[in-house]
């Protein structure tokens, strides 16, 4: 068996033409759900970018637990477990935050890895002296500074040197990965993971993709939108969506270069193609932008699956209903090689039953926020009731954040935690969360604009736009939630925070 995983970052489901987007043009999108099992119901775990390739890797939810951190020492990885078994994995990515402290043990989980830079705030081109004055006139000031070591003062240094088509590093992951299957397609028993960046902002394009949204737009440079309350112009609405789009246009086109190869070579007949996002984007859906600091509306949440098992092609061009999510690549991956998940994995593969329901619900989150959860009908997006106040631990043995280590002041108030059966008998720092945390603004409690508890029906309502006031439907959901959280191990004081009972597990008599 051969795979080739193919990560987007940012994807939405509802713009690509196999899910009933019409916007852009995603002709390659249309093609590959020809080659595959389109998945209509799959959705996040852990959010944002690295708790949901811990989840990944893992098969089992981190966000109960931990906010954006590496993975740690008693995780088990789908790589490493592949290679016990004799399967040889390689990475490519050009998703900066592998490099950061808090994404730094992921990539030495795979037996090889490639590195293509220049992504957003990668710290990657050195400019000693840049021209500061001429460059705030070409951005918007929205999307300018002059700071060091912030994320768009780096990004304008190295969008200096990204200029030919060739040079942007989306375009360079996928040649890699060309390169990675000319040297070893006719070899057996690997797994290549193709990853890149976009359309995650600031959405920069080749200009042949642009010009296909060309808004008549003739001020700064606007292609990063801010994350929080749309309060822009109309006219600076379209053009930050019209590069989103053009984005997309480039993932689109990179992944019929993928599709072609397949084509060129046969290698549908024996090898296996997955292709998926870690989560969604709102483009001014709901009055905002982004992610992380709103309600996980189902634009971030229900993101696209397109999966081609060589040993089912018969289904090639079939849709699944199930209720899926990020946390079952890990035993699907072990699947298409005959390995056996490790304990610990709580998540099914993707192909335990493709006709008969896996799951009752599933959970989805941000750390210190909401406990989300959905059963396909409902979704339920359960609140603290004081998201500064509440009573939160980090569990972890590597205290790093998103780009830096925890802080004294955090540590000092660290205790050591009972095992949990997930870290295989090691009791963790059990770290309690401060506002002065460098996460909380960010990536924690600290950051959420919305937070009020919500009950949706989406099928009458898909676009989220009147929560429900149904006390025995929100009861059914918040008992089907706190039963997940029981099942993935959520510490006592989860419980408290949300204010429900922790389940009680019958015992049978024998």
């Amino acid at each position: 068996m051969k795979v080739v995983f193919a990560l987007f970052d940012s994807l939405n489901r509802h713009m690509l033409g196999p899910y009933g987007g019409t916007r852009i043009p995603t002709p390659n999108f249309d093609r590959l759900a020809q080659h595959t099992i389109t998945f209509d119901n799959h959705y996040v775990g852990s959010m944002p970018c690295m708790p949901a390739r811990r989840d990944m890797l893992t098969g089992r939810l981190s966000f109960l637990h931990r906010s954006w951190g590496p993975m740690e020492p008693y995780d088990n990885s789908f790589p490493e477990l592949l290679a016990a078994s004799g399967v040889y994995s390689h990475l490519i990515t050009d998703h900066y935050h592998y490099f950061e402290d808090g994404g730094a043990t992921y990539h030495n989980r795979y037996d090889s890895y490639d590195f293509v830079r220049g992504q957003e705030g990668d710290r990657w081109k050195a400019m000693v002296q840049p021209h500061w004055d001429r460059l705030r006139e070409m951005y918007h000031a929205r999307q300018f500074s002059a700071k060091r070591r912030d994320y768009k003062s780096q990004h304008i240094i190295n969008r200096g040197f990204i200029k030919e088509e060739e040079d942007f590093p989306s375009v360079q992951v996928f040649k890699a990965g060309f390169d990675f299957l000319d040297l070893n397609r006719e070899a057996d028993d690997w797994i290549v993971q193709i990853e890149t960046f976009d359309p995650h902002e600031p959405f920069y394009a080749p200009k042949r993709f642009k010009d296909k949204f060309d808004t008549g737009w003739n001020g700064p440079i606007r292609d990063w939108p801010r994350y929080g309350r749309v309060d822009e112009l109309p006219e600076e609405c379209e053009e930050l969506r019209a590069n989103y789009y053009a984005t997309v246009a480039l993932c689109d086109s990179l992944l019929g270069d993928l599709l072609d190869y397949f084509d060129q070579h046969d290698m549908w007949k024996d090898t296996a193609l997955v292709v998926t996002t870690d989560h969604g984007f709102l483009l001014g859906e709901h009055d905002f932008w982004a992610k992380n600091r709103m309600n996980m509306y189902q634009e971030i949440v229900h993101i696209p699956l397109f999966v081609h098992d060589p040993r089912k092609q018969f289904l090639d061009g079939t849709r699944c209903g199930n209720l899926t999510q990020t946390t079952d690549f890990a035993a699907t991956f072990l699947d298409f090689f005959g390995v056996e998940p490790a304990a610990e994995m709580t998540a099914p593969s993707l192909f335990a039953s493709l006709d008969q329901p896996m799951r009752d619900g599933l959970l989805f989150g941000y750390f210190g926020g909401a406990v989300n959860v959905t059963d396909g009908r409902y979704s339920y997006h359960c609140y603290p009731a004081d998201l500064i106040r509440q009573e939160i631990n980090q569990y972890t043995l590597m205290p790093t954040h998103i780009s830096s280590f925890f802080t004294t002041e955090e540590l000092s108030n660290a205790s050591l935690s009972e095992p949990f059966e997930f870290s295989k008998g090691v009791p963790l720092l059990k770290i309690p969360v401060i506002e002065r945390s460098p996460m909380n603004e960010h990536y924690g409690p600290g950051a959420m604009i919305e937070n009020d508890t919500r009950l949706y029906d989406l099928v009458s309502d898909p676009g989220q736009n009147s929560p429900l006031d149904n006390p025995t439907t929100e009861a059914e959901m918040s008992n089907l939630m706190a039963s997940l959280m029981l099942a993935n191990e959520a510490p006592p004081e989860a419980y408290r925070r949300l204010e429900i009972p922790v389940p009680v597990v019958e015992s049978m008599d024998t």
